[in-house]
């Protein structure tokens, strides 16, 4: 008989002393955002051309802590993962964010992201640009 290591055994059991109506029984997909906007109602850029590069970022900002005023030279979106985010353009234009919320940044637009809230904001950022292309720059 082919002896199991005790983790395996244990593991097994549980998946199968497991209550099967706790676990879902079918696949969800939702939509969180689709748009051809970003969230002050921009247009979106046509996409650069040459090789594609794919970044994904996560981004965590304590409380009462603000950003740097900033651009995106590149299409991204994102989704605030914990916390609350406040998103200010250079019009001075506003998103107010919480958990779960999805966002389509601004791009090729000046602005900043506050956390003005009590626990830590966590946002994770796909940015869909070209290997040429900064993700960010920094207003001097």
């Amino acid at each position: 008989m082919k002896r199991y290591p005790s983790y395996i055994v244990i593991l097994l059991s549980f998946l199968f002393s497991c209550d099967s109506s706790a676990i879902p029984q079918e696949i969800i997909l939702e939509k969180l955002m689709e748009s051809t906007q970003s969230w002050n109602g921009d247009t979106l850029p046509a996409y650069p051309t040459g090789q594609p590069k794919i970044t994904i970022i996560k981004v965590t900002i304590p409380p009462n802590v603000k950003l740097e005023l900033h651009e995106h030279l590149v299409i991204n979106a994102g989704v605030l993962i914990t916390g609350e985010l406040t998103v200010v353009d250079e019009h001075g234009n506003k998103l107010e964010l919480k958990a779960g919320d999805p966002i389509i940044e601004l791009v090729n637009t000046f602005h900043y992201g506050i956390n003005e809230g009590s626990e830590t904001a966590e946002i994770i950022v796909v940015y869909a640009g070209d290997v040429a292309t900064p993700i960010t720059v920094i207003k001097k």
